[in-house]
């Protein structure tokens, strides 16, 4: 594999919250068009990758690198920071992250929630921007709600949504942070769908999430992490079918059951 196929190498890193220590050096590759699925109970310190993948969050030790390029550091432990302001918003910017709470703008509609960033951010034209927008709401199923305002609109309807505002930014990659946690069952479904279809188009993803079986669906890789380490890693086959760690089975054992 070739530096070029991957677009985000993350290696050895630790994250801490004064004592608590919430990554213990975690190493974690996502390649062009792959989807890797983090698992595993809550405080294991999934999102807590995922939110420095995307530099939410600033490590204290390890590298990330983006498409090839490393972060620039400065500072060292607590008061390390990234070293290049313009660096942090062009990696964000390919980075699209999707959120558990949906994080839409309640004073936009629905189309101007999608529209901001890439007009706003990136400067590109309006109508080029207002175009690119309706398309990713058909995407996602929701474009009779495009002039109507979050509050108007269901948690799964707004979770889509919020998919559509990530990928109008056309990102590298897209991460999702629990996106259906906070949904009732039914509404989680449409969501699963449109993952799912961004999934068979080939996107590169990283998401954090409770539900096994989507995992299993849509990754090429899956990720176990247990108190702060990667426990187990593979193929979902392998992971889900034949887990060795004896604290993966309690785990899969608990929440496949569910």
């Amino acid at each position: 594999m070739s530096n070029t196929d991957l677009v985000i190498s993350i290696s050895d890193l630790h994250k801490s919250y004064g004592q608590l220590d919430v990554l213990k050096g975690v190493t974690l590759n996502a390649k062009r068009g792959e989807v890797v699925s983090l698992i595993g109970s809550s405080g294991s310190g999934k999102s807590t990758l995922l939110r420095c993948a995307n530099l939410l969050e600033t490590p204290q030790q390890g590298d990330i690198v983006f498409k090839g390029e490393p972060v620039a550091w400065k500072g060292a432990g607590e008061a390390r920071r990234p070293a290049d302001t313009s660096q942090v918003l062009r990696i964000r910017t390919n980075l699209s992250m999707v959120f558990q709470q949906f994080n839409l703008w309640s004073h936009m509609t629905i189309l101007q929630n999608v529209m901001e960033a890439p007009h706003s951010v990136l400067g590109r034209p309006k109508e080029d921007v207002k175009m690119a927008a309706l398309a990713y709401l058909e995407k996602v199923g929701i474009t009779e709600k495009a002039d109507s305002y979050p509050a108007h609109l269901s948690g799964g309807q707004q979770q889509r949504a919020a998919i559509a505002r990530a990928l109008c930014m056309e990102p590298e990659a897209l991460l999702f942070d629990e996106p259906t946690s906070a949904l009732d069952p039914e509404l989680e479904q449409e969501v699963i769908q449109v993952i799912k279809s961004l999934a068979k188009e080939g996107r590169t993803m990283l998401i954090v999430t409770h539900d096994m079986r989507l995992a299993w669906d849509v990754s090429d890789h899956v990720v176990f992490l247990n108190k702060g380490l990667i426990e187990e890693e593979g193929a979902p086959d392998d992971v889900f079918g034949h887990p060795k760690s004896e604290r993966l089975q309690q785990f899969l054992k608990s929440t496949l059951a569910a």
